[in-house]
């Protein structure tokens, strides 16, 4: 495939052509500063902290209304937008199961790039460039115009979202890298600013005026960051990116040589089938950890060749990015607090308390934060929780489960829950979805006892398979082939009593896997 693309050819001439739009999703974020509900193995996005639905299903919606982007007027011409069928969605090999369950469960298509390690933004848009270029080669539109979002955020007004895109879009198609600034309306220090500076064009139809993209500046110290809300001039980085395919691959290449030659290659050698991507390991892990920020944007202004032009998004956007944000974006009591779940406020003001099951009720306090989860409990100071992630670090270090799953871990199958263990045994609740099963394995130090509690279990033993019914129990002995299948129309629900010397996660091989597990790596469930 040829990635040595020239930014400055028929890109900048878009009169009455039709410009591709590729939809990317970056889904590779871990979320810490929301634990305990966030975690490593089921990270924010893919958690319901806003609403009914996940932020990866709230972002997949706000894909939608890019196919209401029929034209745009760029100057005294025409654009027309033809939008992916497909989207590209960058994330983490562990996330890949979960990520596409929610997508398939949406109704979109997508191909999704696993990254086999955490490797920052950057390289995250250096594959989806390359993935974009990879779905048109040889066709018409062949250098697509990218929209890459974090799959994390929130944005509660869709229709100024989608104005905001076109204007993008708009200029993008004509060679610029792009990116949406926020109008800050509050002293914030845990963002990054953009510079704003001459306006592009003439305002027309409501839609927002783009600038001239001075400068990126890190995240500031409070005064510093008082002084850009007072100046009117910075405005917050929304971490949302609008470029075609070859501008962003010329940019990398330019200013970041290392990651566009580790990527290219890690893509080229990687294998690409089933709608997944599975990147050459080697070559990805010897690719440098850089952000689009740092990599690009902040040397595009020294460097003419890569024109930069923020637009300005007024949307009720938030990154989501803390226990904060989450109360500042929820309905609020008269009082100012935010519960959900099973929570009882009494003489407290300005607090949030989630419960995920056990009653939490929260007296005299003010501007705390309180999140309750089966494993884990969180107690924070509301102007604190960005020192949550710090905590999780600590966490981490000490090897604490309650860093890396809930109690509850989720399957493409269904779920287990690990109800109660001890030096030689633990016990799980096993919910097998209808149809399900999974995978052939076999442990090396653990025996395991299955007694089916609703519902009908097709058993694989060795060379048996039988029929275990509700009220009946098997074992299985140690060392010995297995399989659970649900066969029917209902959950398949089963208490599993492991005993042994060692009863970790790890201590599985798969024989035969239909969701693409048997590896040398050994994983869970």
């Amino acid at each position: 495939m040829d990635v040595s693309h020239n930014p400055q050819t028929d890109a900048a001439k878009t009169g009455g052509a039709s410009v591709r739009v590729q939809p990317v999703i970056l889904a590779g974020g871990s979320g810490t500063r929301l634990w305990p509900l966030s975690r490593q193995q089921f990270p924010k996005q893919l958690i319901e902290l806003v609403g009914a639905e996940s932020l990866l299903e709230a972002t997949l919606r706000r894909l939608d209304g890019l196919d209401g982007l029929d034209a745009t007027t760029h100057g005294r011409d025409t654009v027309h937008f033809a939008t992916a069928n497909e989207l590209i969605v960058v994330c983490g090999t562990e996330h890949k199961l979960l990520t596409a369950q929610q997508i398939e469960r949406n109704g979109r298509r997508a191909r999704i790039v696993l990254e086999p390690c955490a490797r920052n933004t950057a390289p995250a848009m250096t594959l989806a460039a390359l993935a974009a270029l990879a779905a048109v080669a040889g066709g018409s539109g062949s250098d697509p115009v990218i929209v890459a979002m974090p799959a994390d955020h929130a944005v509660s007004d869709l229709d100024a979202f989608r104005r905001t895109v076109a204007k993008a879009i708009e200029h993008a198609a004509s060679g610029a890298l792009v990116t949406l600034g926020i109008v800050p309306d509050k002293i914030e220090t845990g963002y990054g600013y953009i510079k704003a500076g001459a306006p592009l064009g003439t305002a027309h139809d409501g839609a927002p005026q783009a600038r001239v993209l001075e400068r990126f500046v890190e995240k500031p110290r409070r005064e510093l960051a008082e002084e850009y809300l007072v100046s009117g001039e910075y405005w917050w980085n929304s971490g949302i990116f609008v470029c075609r395919a070859s501008v962003w691959l010329a940019a990398i290449e330019h200013f970041q040589p290392a990651i566009h030659a580790a990527c290219v290659i890690a893509f080229e050698r990687g294998l690409h089938q089933d709608g997944f991507t599975q990147l050459d390991v080697e070559a990805f892990e010897a690719c440098p950890s850089d952000s689009i920020d740092f990599a690009v944007m902040e040397r595009i202004a020294r460097e003419p060749r890569f024109p930069g032009v923020v637009v300005p998004l007024a949307a009720g956007w938030s990154d989501v990015g803390a226990w904060d944000a989450v109360w500042d974006m929820s309905e609020k009591d008269e009082d100012g607090n935010v519960a959900r779940g099973r929570v009882i406020f009494e003489g407290s003001a300005d607090s949030f308390a989630h419960s995920d099951g056990r009653l939490v009720a929260c007296v005299g306090v003010t501007g705390v934060v309180v999140v309750e989860t089966a494993d884990a409990i969180l107690v924070a100071s509301k102007d604190r929780v960005q020192e949550v992630k710090a905590m999780v670090g600590r966490l981490k270090a000490a090897k604490g489960a309650e860093a890396q799953d809930h109690r509850k871990v989720q399957r493409p199958w269904g779920f287990y829950d690990s109800i109660d263990h001890g030096e030689r045994f633990q016990v799980k609740r096993i919910v097998v979805k209808p149809g399900a099963r999974l995978s052939l394995q076999m442990h090396h130090h653990r025996a395991e006892h299955w007694i089916v509690v609703r519902g009908t279990a097709l058993v694989t033993r060795g060379e048996e398979t039988f029929l275990v019914t509700e009220n009946q129990s098997t074992f299985i002995p140690l060392g010995t082939t297995h399989r659970v299948e649900n066969p029917g129309k209902t959950p398949l629900e089963m208490i599993e009593v492991q005993s042994g010397t060692y009863l970790g996660e790890d201590d599985i091989v798969r024989f035969d896997d239909q969701y693409g597990r048997v590896t040398e790596k050994k994983t869970a469930g």
